[in-house]
């Protein structure tokens, strides 16, 4: 069996995202621990600069429960140097032996440049940086099992590079058709985790006024504008927070029942693993809505 097997039978087919910003760490663990006894596959958390910084996230949740995969969705190669990148991601496989799934993402330039930095190229920031962090393989503690290293990809070049330099991608928020092709560029030897999200509400314009509340079509140089753009749609289905056509197609919303469908139509399109978010105000609200979920998705 390949790493990629073991990591895919670990993981199972549904995960989910916790991406509250900033809460106590009783609330990470209690959460942590309820989607764990739900029976979920795995929890992922993503990263600003500054802030919840990602590994010791993760490591508050790995210390918390007992066989649950913790991700990185993504951690911000902006936010450190790829020998600490490598090093903490080794140090936690180290601690949790099969536990850990890495994901490393270049953010975007708005984000990046409100930090102090100067945005460069995705791909050649994201080359350079796997550089960095295989030459510091050698310095960092060796796993018992290796961890899966994986990049945050929407594009046809950072999904080539994620088959040539990764273990797998991470595309998140896109539609059907986009796990589909992304699947075909990756091939069937590399993993596939998308992140998909889920709206708890029947109300057409209810859940379309929460899905464009994320604003995701309204930042500058927004790469899920270009994605989707590849995809077929025009400019005015993209403008003003996206139609209808682009939220429904981008945003599972409805019943558990209509949610699970768009969930499994990912898995049937090549992913192996989805990772669902749901839109709370705190943990504790979004752990309800995971257990709730849980009967319709696992």
């Amino acid at each position: 069996m390949t790493a990629v097997d073991a990591m895919r039978e670990r993981l199972g087919r549904v995960g989910v995202g916790l991406m509250t910003p900033i809460a106590p760490a009783d609330e990470w663990r209690n959460a942590a621990r309820r989607v764990e006894e739900a029976g979920y596959g795995s929890i992922w958390v993503n990263e600003a600069i500054g802030g919840r910084e990602v590994f010791t996230q993760l490591s508050v949740m790995l210390s918390a429960t007992e066989r649950i995969v913790l991700g990185s969705a993504i951690a911000n190669l902006w936010a450190r140097h790829p020998a600490a990148m490598q090093g903490a991601a080794s140090v936690l496989a180290d601690a949790y032996p099969g536990r850990l799934a890495l994901g490393v993402g270049v953010s975007m330039g708005t984000f990046v440049e409100q930090s102090g930095q100067k945005w460069t190229s995705p791909m050649s920031r994201m080359r350079e940086y796997l550089d960095g962090m295989d030459a510091a393989v050698e310095a960092a503690p060796v796993p018992e099992v290796p961890f899966p290293r994986l990049l945050a990809a929407l594009g046809p070049r950072m999904q080539e590079l994620a088959r040539d330099r990764a273990d797998g991608a991470l595309p998140a928020a896109m539609p059907v058709e986009h796990t589909r092709k992304a699947r075909e560029r990756l091939g069937e030897d590399k993993l596939l985790v998308v992140l998909q999200t889920a709206i708890l509400e029947t109300d057409p314009a209810k859940a379309r006024g929460i899905a464009r509340g994320t604003q995701m079509f309204e930042l500058p140089g927004s790469p899920y504008i270009r994605s989707l753009k590849s995809l077929g749609y025009e400019d005015a289905a993209i403008a003003d927070g996206g139609s209808d056509e682009v939220i429904d197609a981008c945003f599972n919303w409805g019943d558990e029942a209509a949610i699970a469908k768009r969930i499994q139509d990912h898995l049937n399109a090549g992913a192996d693993h989805v990772c669902v978010t749901v839109f709370t105000p705190d943990l504790a609200s979004a752990a309800d809505q995971f257990e709730r979920l849980a009967p319709s998705l696992l």
